[in-house]
């Protein structure tokens, strides 16, 4: 994608090289004096204007390049320019779920669920510097040796992270989380295997019965799409406060208030973490409050919400399976800064979590709801966990792909009267129970009678 340096185009003298590096350079410095006066055009009259002057300067030139390393040289000074340089490509491609820069010469991306490497290049890390000031500059952040790291959000709602020096040893680091122009479906993810319409069918229960669900998962599983996708099953009448680092979610309601953290000012002075969030939005008569990640000493408010009334809250935690997902939220819940015993906590999450759903991303890069699991209560000093509904692999195709089936474990959850409740009496055949099975068997009779 970045043009190759010092060809011979066609129509140029025999023996003469043209070092299109330096083209670039000359448009683009050309191309900012002229720009540096239309601050007051609209985003499309200077989009326009910036094509109409690039065309100009460039016919000055006297160039004679061949159709296409014209149109390559001409878009990436537009790319240089009003986009996000030697990626900004990238980012245009829908494919593309993430852009990963871990210095000029090492540009990944993750593709259809693979990470790959790419042929895009930076000039330097001055470059790369100049790009992620570019990002972080609009949105109010910046990123120096003082302050080595940033985390920001696109206008699109795309997640950025970059890492300068001194703590980025090797030179900068970009890592951009794509968002996704369209907003999945739940029968979208029955459609790709992702989960069953048994489990999409459970799960809208659950959500509409108000239990409180946590969504556990590894980084780049899906935890925030789960979350999204459940977060649409909640009734359009229901008064919905979203909280999250970077806003993510895409609820359809009308009736939704979304909440974003602040980083604290240069001085220090003025940040707004998701636990000041968590405990401001227990004052505005949420029906449900959907948190889009826990990490810390939050855990504890959020328990509190779920075990005082705030039923039907949602968030996702990073976990490799739902037993080490309790674990986490009974460590974040510590961090809270409150000596509580280890049993008062366990006590707190097991009746505070009705249900974990666990998303994995497999070998293959399929995303998949791997375990749905019911928090059963307490055993002693344990709590107890059940799972609903469980992936079990069974091999890998020649292609690579992960082999396996989604199916119930035949169990009903305890909290079955519950959904009875909010009127909802699931078939047994969505927990895996043959009833006419059942019924041949009991009419079989003993043996030795």
């Amino acid at each position: 994608m970045t043009l190759p340096s010092k060809p011979t185009p066609a129509g140029a003298p025999r023996g003469q090289t043209i070092d299109l590096a330096k083209v670039k350079s000359f448009l683009l410095s050309s191309l900012t004096k002229v720009m540096d006066s239309s601050e007051n055009l609209s985003s499309e009259q200077r989009r326009l204007a910036t094509q109409q002057n690039l065309a100009q300067i460039y016919a000055r030139t006297g160039l004679n390049l061949t159709k296409d390393v014209r149109e390559k040289l001409i878009k990436e000074v537009l790319d240089e320019l009003s986009g996000f340089g030697p990626i900004q490509p990238l980012l245009d491609d829908d494919e593309i779920t993430e852009v990963m820069v871990n210095g000029p010469n090492n540009v990944y991306v993750e593709r259809l669920g693979k990470v790959i490497k790419t042929n895009v290049t930076f000039e330097n890390n001055d470059h790369i510097l100049r790009v992620i000031d570019r990002i972080v500059s609009p949105l109010g952040r910046r990123i120096d040796y003082d302050r080595p790291t940033v985390d920001a959000r696109l206008p699109d709602g795309s997640r950025v992270n970059a890492v300068v020096p001194p703590v980025a040893i090797d030179g900068p680091s970009v890592t951009i989380r794509k968002f996704s122009r369209e907003r999945l479906t739940v029968s979208q993810l029955v459609a790709i295997g992702s989960l069953t319409e048994s489990m999409a069918e459970f799960l809208n229960a659950c959500v509409i019965a108000r239990f409180n669900i946590l969504i556990s998962g590894g980084t780049g599983s899906g935890k925030t799409t789960l979350l999204n996708i459940l977060s649409g099953f909640i009734p359009e009448d229901e008064r919905i406060v979203t909280i999250e680092d970077a806003a993510e979610l895409q609820l359809q309601q009308d009736h939704v208030v979304r909440l974003e953290t602040k980083q604290p000012n240069a001085d220090g002075s003025g940040g707004v973490t998701i636990r000041d969030l968590v405990r401001n939005s227990l004052r505005m008569r949420p029906d449900r409050i959907v948190v889009g990640e826990v990490r810390g000493g939050e855990a504890l408010d959020m328990l509190q919400a779920m075990n005082t009334g705030h039923d039907g809250s949602l968030t996702t935690l990073h976990a490799n399976a739902p037993r080490d997902a309790i674990s986490r939220l009974e460590t974040m819940t510590l961090m809270a800064g409150i000596e509580l015993p280890i049993k008062v906590v366990r006590e707190q999450v097991a009746s505070a979590v009705d249900l974990i759903v666990h998303q994995s991303r497999l070998r293959d890069g399929a995303r998949k709801v791997t375990q749905i699991t019911e928090v059963a209560g307490m055993e002693g000093d344990t709590i107890v966990l059940t799972d609903i509904y469980k992936f079990e692999q069974t091999g890998v195709s020649q292609e690579g792909n992960v082999l396996g089936e989604l199916k119930p474990t035949g169990i009903r959850p305890l909290f079955s009267p519950r959904l009875e409740a909010a009127g909802f009496k699931l078939r047994p055949e969505i927990f895996g129970i043959n009833v006419a099975e059942m019924l041949v068997q009991n009419r079989r009779p003993a043996r030795g009678r």
